[in-house]
């Protein structure tokens, strides 16, 4: 038995000794996805690598995959050496890879939508083994239907918009900036909490991002009580005025039919 645990204990001794052999290289795209690009601009992607002394990188391919369809169809567009002292090879004039230290880079000038998909570095081990990431990109999308419906029993306004990027809702009330005695906008944006009573007005919902902006307006009619009041002033200002001439009329004319009476006398009188 002591033979058997002095044999045990060299075999693990020596086992500890071996190198350790695990995959220790890691990578990861740094860009948080989806990535949206607008249509001209340029795409950078970073990816950063984690490697040991053991594992060495020989290789870091990029690639591009189609994000639907039934068959995706992959393409490579740039491939790196390991070490950074050697230029990286683009496969299309408007690619450019670059490869550091602990980190290699893509660039795709002149972004157009059908550079969209599913964007893959790979790096390759020098004992063969490959470890991958993913980052989807997209092309950015202005804001498209904007429209405003109303719950009636809530009073609540809620404005809706189709598939704009990064879409931003504000809210204005009769063209002017949404004051907290009218209501109150969700977080979000997209909803508007009426305090106000009655519910009147126009109420606006504009939504804008990076390429600009488009709104809707709902209308629950007209609530401003100084165009009811000067509606009110005019119509009694007019009663008085015809009540002012009829009476003024009128006296005119009574003394009119007195002053007849007395010519008629006086010429009675001077016949007698």
């Amino acid at each position: 038995m002591d033979v058997l645990c002095f044999l045990s204990w060299r075999v693990a001794s020596l086992l500890l000794l071996i190198p350790c052999t695990c995959n220790s290289l890691n990578v990861r795209i740094l860009n948080e996805g989806p990535v949206h690009v607008i249509p001209g601009s340029n795409l950078l992607l970073r990816a950063h690598i984690e490697s040991s002394t053991q594992d060495k990188v020989s290789m870091v391919t990029w690639e591009r995959e189609t994000e639907t369809g039934p068959t995706p169809n992959r393409r490579v567009l740039a491939t790196c050496p390991g070490s950074s002292q050697s230029p990286c090879a683009g496969t299309l004039p408007n690619v450019l890879a670059n490869m550091g230290k602990e980190e290699s880079t893509l660039q795709i000038s002149g972004y157009q939508p059908a550079d969209g998909g599913d964007y893959i570095v790979t790096v390759t081990h020098q004992n063969g083994n490959k470890t991958s990431a993913r980052c989807i990109v997209r092309e950015y999308e202005a804001v498209h239907h904007v429209s405003v419906s109303i719950n009636v029993s809530h009073s609540v306004l809620v404005c809706g918009e189709a598939w704009g990027t990064e879409p931003h809702f504000s809210w204005l009330y009769n063209r002017r900036a949404l004051t907290q005695t009218v209501g109150q906008v969700s977080p979000d944006g997209t909803r508007l909490y009426i305090t106000q009573r009655p519910i009147c007005g126009c109420f606006t919902c504009m939504v804008q991002n990076k390429l600009g902006y488009a709104t809707a307006t709902y209308t629950a009619g007209n609530c401003d009580p100084e165009d009811h009041s000067g509606t009110i002033a005019a119509v009694v200002c007019v009663l008085l005025l015809f009540i002012c001439g009829g009476l003024l009329g009128l006296l005119l004319w009574r003394r009119h039919q007195r002053n007849s009476i007395t010519r008629e006398r006086l010429h009675e009188h001077m016949d007698g």
